[in-house]
């Protein structure tokens, strides 16, 4: 990988970091984080990726975790046009997916009002990496037949979901940003038709060393979460494939 060769510059690279294990990273991914001028990065950004960067790169943090915005969304879309009308290379760079609850769409549409050419770069998102290093298969013939990615966490702070399309028998339910409303996901999904026994799980730092894997039903999940001291960034996924950990699980148990 040269790490000298700089990119076009006036243009924004919107780019998927995978789930957290850096070696989860796409090689065009770790390219052109080695070779742009500026990156605007989140939270979700695993460990050692940004160690990729040019030592002259000028890098933003732009973090996001709960309740606690390093900056706004609307400042973070103006940033990006700012950047790339300096003439830099910027690599726009999220945890996960940027398609993938990154907001990638909003600022991209920012960059098309501006005129500012982008590319867009996927990533591993992050119910795939954590569920594979859980020992989850997402989808399973003797399991689930559909796999379904949604989030605990509304725009305007509520969780007001399709609870009887979620709590139809034979998938899998990954919830993205749930942590919080955990008491109120288990109780829909329990109340719109899924016993109390379903199992469910929580994955927090998924693919990372520290990852920790919680196992628990709809019924027990609230209090194990609270009982654990599991704190975001996790993933809650529900349904039978949860039961294949103890047979499946590889990363935590090397």
């Amino acid at each position: 990988m040269n790490k000298t060769t700089h990119l076009e510059g006036g243009k924004v690279w919107l780019v998927g970091a995978g789930p957290g294990d850096p070696d989860l990273l796409t090689i065009k991914a770790a390219r052109l984080i080695a070779q742009a001028d500026a990156i605007v990065y989140d939270h979700l950004v695993g460990k050692g990726i940004m160690d990729l960067a040019r030592p002259d790169a000028r890098v933003i943090y732009a973090g996001k975790e709960a309740s606690k915005h390093t900056l706004p969304q609307d400042s973070i879309n103006l940033l990006l046009v700012d950047l790339a009308r300096e003439g830099l290379s910027v690599v726009r760079l999220k945890g996960g997916d940027p398609f993938i609850f990154g907001r990638g769409g909003e600022e991209l549409e920012t960059l098309v009002a501006s005129s500012i050419p982008f590319e867009v770069i996927p990533g591993v998102t992050a119910a795939a990496g954590c569920a594979a290093y859980a020992g989850f298969p997402l989808t399973h013939r003797d399991h689930a037949q559909s796999v379904t990615f949604v989030t605990g966490h509304l725009k305007d702070g509520t969780v007001n979901l399709d609870w009887p399309a979620l709590a139809r028998p034979k998938q899998t339910v990954v919830f993205y940003m749930g942590i919080g409303a955990a008491e109120e996901i288990c109780r829909q999904m329990i109340s719109h038709g899924l016993p109390s026994l379903t199992p469910a799980a929580v994955v927090r730092n998924g693919t990372q060393a520290d990852q920790r894997t919680l196992l628990a039903t709809l019924g027990t999940l609230p209090h194990a979460i609270v009982e654990s001291g599991i704190t975001p960034p996790a993933l809650i996924v529900v349904g039978s494939v949860v039961n294949l950990h103890e047979k499946l699980s590889w990363f935590e148990k090397r």
